[in-house]
């Protein structure tokens, strides 16, 4: 039928001033009779039987590849994670996992899901799924066999620290990942929101909380969106409105064709529209994200702090395709109010490596905001406050990546079982020398400074020139001196890996909302804002009021 349907464009494009559609239309018409050649010797004659529906899916997602990351096709096999992209909900238990070592460890359960009233907990490692063994599957496989219709029951096999084998039944539920991971009140009159998607409940979820904070006193507000990655254009503008007027342009859009150049105004009266309130951003706060933000911003509505976002400024719409599988397809770059779109990166444009390349300076444009402010587009979005971040040590990033951090909070949570709340919780000295004992001994950890790293490497290039046995005492002398001590390292970064260790113990208790209650009184951004918050002659000037 598709084919048949390019023939008839064929035969309407060969009126002369519609050249190029005809061009473009042979084109189609060439390359899937190509493909439909391929399909027809590779079934005929190819030495195995090939996988056709897989050699399919790999060709269409290789194509999509060339255009932008946010192009995709979605297999029917594919639908729960279209679902969950969507929605926030899918068919599951309700967990957080990671890949650790051969097996899938319980990274986190959310709080009263179906993989918390199991009683399935933090570190445990899923051995089996339904009698199928996990070893050596990666995490994405392990998903697959998690999630499921509502209603169903697996049973998974796990391995506890202390603790025999064992099999925990689980019956999968709708579950809906949290809008918000935590709203309260972080002082007498400053109220904080934390957004984590833009899904269909965005808008009602964040409207709710505003109302309810302020009806426990909020007179000024935070709204997170750092690591939100966006999602519904619709749900974003809508949260604008809580803050300007109706009829106030949000984002535009503008796309190859015409039907695609729209402006998206408010259409409410605000339900906050004087709250002095500030948005918080980092690298990974994108699209929908950004257009909160930005409009914000240019509005001289919002003060924004943080880092600067991520910088997406493509807008995707969803068709549906035979046989259950959708396409979600880049159609239209948006633009802020002031006129700017945020797109960083030219996907068009790709380097040597075939990386897309940021977009050039010399094309930058400035715009202004509302009061005058200069802004810039092709950056994502500058803060108006930038908060400079601590750099994690490379020992402490070790530490985390290679999971003993995680590995300890396991260990403290199965010998304890209670701790004080998130908001005064820390480990005493003891614990810390008990965390220390724990690295030296870890199975599989080992550290080198930078120093005996470089030495390393200098090593092998003179082994390589011929000169290693006449330096050989001078290495000894030179690995003598700059041996790690390991037990020194870890104390000198005492304070660093403090917050780490504190934050995982405080999750095995209080979850997500606890890791936030508890994260606050070391977070630069969230105290910066509550000082801006608190001063109304700063939080004025810098908006130019």
């Amino acid at each position: 039928m598709f084919l048949k349907k390019i023939v008839f464009l064929l035969c309407f494009c060969s009126m002369p001033w519609l050249g190029s559609a005809q061009s473009r239309g042979f084109e189609i018409l060439k390359n899937l009779e190509l493909m439909d050649q391929i399909h027809e010797y590779l079934d005929l004659y190819y030495v195995d039987e090939p996988a056709t529906g897989y050699i399919s899916k790999v060709a269409i997602d290789e194509m999509l590849k060339k255009l932008d990351p946010y192009t995709v096709f979605y297999h029917e096999s594919n639908m729960e994670n279209f679902r969950m992209m969507s929605t926030g909900e899918y068919g599951g238990i309700g967990a957080l996992i990671r890949k650790i070592d051969k097996y899938t460890c319980i990274l986190q359960p959310y709080e009263n899901s179906p993989a918390h009233r199991s009683g399935l907990r933090a570190g445990d490692k899923i051995l089996a799924i339904g009698g199928v063994s996990m070893l050596d599957k990666t995490s994405e496989e392990v998903s697959t066999f998690l999630k499921g219709p509502r209603g169903t029951t697996i049973e998974i096999k796990i391995e506890r620290l202390n603790e025999a084998q064992q099999v925990v039944k689980v019956t999968r539920e709708e579950i809906k990942l949290p809008d918000l991971p935590y709203k309260g009140m972080l002082s007498d009159d400053v109220g904080y929101v934390k957004l984590s998607s833009f899904s269909q409940t965005a808008f009602k979820s964040v409207k709710e909380a505003f109302d309810t904070l302020s009806g426990q006193g909020m007179k000024t507000a935070i709204l997170d969106l750092r690591d939100n990655g966006g999602g519904l254009l619709m749900e974003a503008i809508r949260i604008v409105n809580l803050f300007v007027p109706k009829g106030q342009l949000v984002v535009a859009t503008k796309g190859r064709l015409v039907e695609e150049n729209r402006a998206y105004k408010t259409t409410e009266k605000p339900a906050f529209p004087d709250m002095k309130l500030v948005v918080l951003i980092n690298e990974r706060s994108a699209s929908a994200s950004e257009i909160v933000s930005g409009s914000l911003q240019d509005l001289d509505r919002a003060l924004i702090i943080g880092s600067q976002s991520f910088g997406k400024g493509l807008v995707q719409r969803t068709f549906d395709l035979k046989y259950g599988s959708k396409l979600k397809l880049t159609i239209s770059k948006y633009y802020t109010p002031s006129g700017r779109c945020v797109q960083r990166l030219e996907y068009y444009d790709k380097d040597s490596k075939a990386k897309a390349a940021q977009i050039s300076d010399t094309l930058l444009t400035k715009f202004q905001t509302r009061n005058g402010r200069e802004v810039i587009d092709g950056r994502g979005i500058l803060p108006d406050i930038t908060i400079e971040k601590k750099s994690l040590s490379r020992l402490s990033s070790l530490l985390l990546v290679e999971n003993v951090v995680f590995n300890y909070a396991t260990l403290f949570a199965a010998s304890k079982e209670s701790i004080s709340s998130p908001e005064t919780f820390e480990i005493s000295d003891e614990t810390f020398k008990d965390f220390v004992e724990f690295v030296l001994v870890a199975e599989g950890f080992s550290y080198q400074t930078a120093s005996e790293k470089k030495l390393e490497e200098l090593k092998e290039i003179v082994k390589e020139e011929g000169y290693f046995e006449e330096l050989d005492s001078s290495f000894l002398n030179l690995e003598s001196i700059i041996e790690t001590d390991l037990e020194k390292e870890l104390y000198a970064i005492k304070q660093e890996l403090k917050e780490w260790i504190e934050s995982e113990i405080v999750s095995r208790y209080y979850f997500q909302s606890g890791m936030s209650r508890h994260g606050f009184r070391f977070d630069l951004d969230v105290l910066r804002a509550i000082e801006v918050l608190k001063n109304e002659k700063e939080y004025n000037a810098v908006l130019k009021k």
